[in-house]
């Protein structure tokens, strides 16, 4: 339904759409005020890694807004904020022990940025300053996030304001701009996509490059799309030869949505900083941040008097962090990431018997339960569909009538053309729910190719 002339006083995401009013939730469901039921099988952003409905994340909130709902960290700081950063610290690579909270992911990217900036500042190299990204990533939604991200979509209406960073094509090898087959690059270790991030460091010089950012397993822009096994130790070392920083987003990757507790485990390469978010808290309050390696620390302390110049207001806000920790401790307790590896492969087979069915899904891909699903009109490569069908958006309209929510995303060929959608419900999901959530996307891609066999003769 259309609303176009409003009533109400939300300013929408979207003002041509009305959308169900959410009641509650519990475990892998949300209900609205009608009392229809929702599979939360994109976990709302990607973030709400453990579901709904869970007391003692809520009671740990409670419990830590009576003994203090807000602290500046210019100021004052909590014992949780510690003992969530050592949990963290923990978890990261050798070598990245400290840990910085914002509010969200972009504001963790904004913040890397501006750490490898005055890394290097410190340490007298006053030109490195500019950040290389990779075209179809996304890291945020601020301008110095946006700058180093590559959704066009979101970039283009702020194309002015940007700042002059630059980009690489994200290896892609299903749709690959240079094209070349996986196994040729894999065969004579001489992937393009690396060798044109070389080129670019020579080109722009490397005494003006601050850092390269880039997401372990390419999420809502691709549809978790990860690249050859020995990209990033390439790229590790080329970033290492030219002293530019490396920054991994796992935002969305993090905390156990691959399998892992980080997805760089499944490349063994370890970054300078780590950003993260989402399922940090699980969802249940606005909490990010980054991990910074000692020897950006040790330059701080050396240089700058100890002091990073950034800060936000909310940054280690004790009422997020406390939700932080009891998400975490709950990963830990009932084996989360285990489950999230283990009930992975058993959707992703399930996956790939509607792969069998639906000859327009041309790949399945992912790594625990962060899983993409290509459509195409055609197995030929670039047989996309028409953009103006929005072909994922249109199947995610007929699975919320159905009863489940997917998260839809279009672009994945050459960042305009091509369809795909992120199956990545709650990491404790069980099997029965998975098979619940099959049958209803069964259902949806039924009825998505029966609207379509009319308009493209499929």
């Amino acid at each position: 339904m259309e609303r176009i002339l409003t009533t109400d006083y939300v300013f929408h995401r979207d003002f041509t759409k009305e959308y169900p009013i959410i009641s509650y939730g519990k475990g892998i469901y949300l209900y609205d005020k009608n009392g229809k039921s929702y599979i939360d099988a994109c976990s709302g952003a990607v973030a709400a890694n453990l579901g709904h409905g869970i007391e003692e994340i809520a009671q740990a909130i409670a419990d830590q807004a009576k003994k203090a709902a807000f602290v500046h960290t210019m100021r004052f700081e909590t014992d949780i904020l510690h003992l969530l950063s050592e949990k963290i610290g923990k978890l990261a690579p050798e070598g990245l022990n400290r840990v910085y909270f914002t509010t969200g992911g972009s504001e963790a990217n904004e913040s890397a940025i501006k750490l490898a900036r005055q890394y290097h500042k410190d340490s007298g190299k006053e030109g490195k300053h500019v950040v290389i990204g990779r075209w179809q990533s996304y890291h945020g939604n601020t301008f110095g996030s946006l700058s180093a991200g590559g959704d066009i979509k979101r970039r283009q209406p702020y194309t002015p304001n940007l700042l002059p960073f630059q980009h690489i094509y994200s290896p892609n090898c299903r749709h690959c701009p240079y094209n070349r087959e996986k196994g040729d690059c894999e065969q004579h270790r001489d992937w393009s996509c690396v060798q044109d991030f070389e080129r670019l460091i020579l080109q722009i010089g490397p005494e003006n490059i601050s850092a390269f950012i880039a997401e372990p397993i390419t999420g809502s822009q691709l549809g978790a799309v990860a690249p050859p096994q020995d990209y990033f130790k390439e790229i590790r070392e080329i970033c290492d030869r030219y002293d530019i920083l490396l920054i991994l987003d796992e935002v969305m990757t993090g905390f156990g949505r691959t399998g892992k507790h980080f997805a760089l485990e499944h490349f063994g390469i370890t970054p300078d900083i780590i950003t993260f978010g989402k399922g940090v808290s699980a969802g249940y309050a606005p909490l990010a941040g980054m991990i910074a390696s000692d020897k950006i620390i040790d330059s701080l302390i050396q240089h700058s008097q100890g002091k990073f110049i950034h800060g936000y207001t909310y940054s280690g806000h004790p009422v997020s962090v406390a939700a932080g920790l009891s998400a975490l401790r709950i990963y830990e307790r009932e084996n989360i990431v285990e489950n999230a590896k283990v009930m992975g492969s058993y959707l992703l087979h399930k996956l790939l018997e509607l792969k069998e069915k639906y000859p327009f899904i041309a790949d399945v891909r992912g790594e625990g339960l962060l899983i993409g699903i290509e459509l195409l009109k055609s197995i030929q490569p670039s047989a996309a569909f028409p953009v103006n069908y929005k072909i994922s958006e249109r199947l995610n309209e007929l699975a919320m009538e159905l009863g489940a929510v997917i998260y839809p995303g279009s672009g994945s060929i050459d960042g305009v053309a091509g369809d795909h959608f992120i199956i990545s419900p709650p990491l404790n999901i069980s099997k029965d729910e998975i098979d619940e959530l099959i049958i209803i996307l069964d259902h949806s891609l039924k009825l998505l190719i029966q609207e379509l066999k009319e308009a493209l003769a499929l």
